[in-house]
């Protein structure tokens, strides 16, 4: 039987976003220890905060402030927590209702195990020693054995000294990838410098890469085809952000990834164009793949110096 592939993947991106005064005020009050939550038209305390009344659409901007203190309206237990969750023992996912707002807070509560936790629980902030102004200021929420606080919330103007105006927050997804039939054969055809596609019974159109059925006809795909190895740009654009990935590689920007349209495929497959000034890439750019010493796929395309491809003949694989 052929060898099952299987790789680690992981998408990583840092997302960064300005705040709305809304969003600022709350997040630098978690900074300050305090809680801010905003007044709808209708009396109703929202926590964490919006900027526009979820029933009505109107702007918010009446900020007010809460207890640290709150009720468990529903929980969740996680026993094995993962990468960069609130804490690296197991604890429970828990919606808060602090006191003095009208909506759960979701974060996590620290409990030696589920039996400890339930529904109505009185819970109190414990904040983190170190705070910059993120919704991690609050380390997590413990048990609390006072009674709910039942003065009215207090109104807050929302500015402090040095607010924060952008957060940044990292995402990451990890998982483990498995190639099918169509994928580990055209996988294991580029680890010897070839690039296989599938041929579809019904269109006669040759997929690359394959995917083990016609997203045109809709059967399935089994006939292979070589394809390439030269091709055509259909079109391209020009990358001007720096990842880490390219960095580590030593790839510097701008650089350009381009649809290619290797020569026998209808359709193009996406690669980085290289051998050339990015500001000549150009649409009918005819390329070919360059190999590096091991490895298992192109490492760039680069022009062949032949005449660019006329546009007729590659217009339909825009």
């Amino acid at each position: 039987m052929p060898e099952v592939l299987s790789a680690p993947l992981v998408v990583e991106f840092p997302f960064t976003r300005s705040l709305g005064p809304v969003q600022s005020a709350f997040l630098t009050g978690l900074r300050e220890r305090t809680v801010l939550g905003v007044r709808t038209g209708d009396g109703k305390v929202l926590v964490p905060p919006v900027e526009y009344d979820p029933v009505t659409a109107e702007e918010i901007r009446d900020l007010v402030e809460v207890a640290a203190t709150g009720t468990v309206t529903t929980w969740a237990w996680n026993p094995v927590p993962r990468r960069d969750q609130p804490l690296d023992t197991p604890f429970a996912w828990v919606l808060v209702r602090l006191d003095g707002a009208d909506t759960a807070l979701l974060h996590v509560l620290d409990a030696p195990g589920p039996e400890a936790v339930r529904t109505g629980m009185r819970v109190r902030v414990r904040w983190a020693a170190d705070r910059t102004g993120a919704i991690t200021d609050i380390a997590c929420f413990e048990p609390y054995e006072g009674d709910a606080d039942g003065s009215r919330p207090a109104p807050h103007s929302g500015e402090f000294t040095d607010p924060v105006t952008t957060i940044v927050t990292p995402a990451r997804l990890d998982y483990t990838y498995t190639p099918g039939r169509a994928q580990t054969a055209y996988i294991n055809a580029l680890a010897e410098r070839r690039t296989v596609g599938e041929r579809c019974p019904s269109c006669r159109k040759v997929y690359v890469p394959p995917r083990g059925a016609c997203p045109t006809c809709g059967v399935a795909t089994a006939e292979p085809v070589e394809v390439g190895p030269r091709g055509t740009v259909t079109t391209y654009c020009v990358v001007n952000i720096k990842a880490a990935h390219t960095a580590n590689l030593g790839i510097e920007v701008p650089y350009v990834y381009a649809h290619i349209a290797l020569d026998g495929a209808d359709l193009a497959l996406h690669g980085r164009i290289g051998g050339i000034p990015y500001d000549q890439v150009r649409m009918g750019l005819r390329v070919e793949p360059v190999w590096t010493e091991g490895g298992r796929y192109p490492d760039h395309y680069r022009p062949t110096g032949e005449p660019d491809a006329d546009y007729d003949t590659y217009k339909e694989l825009l």
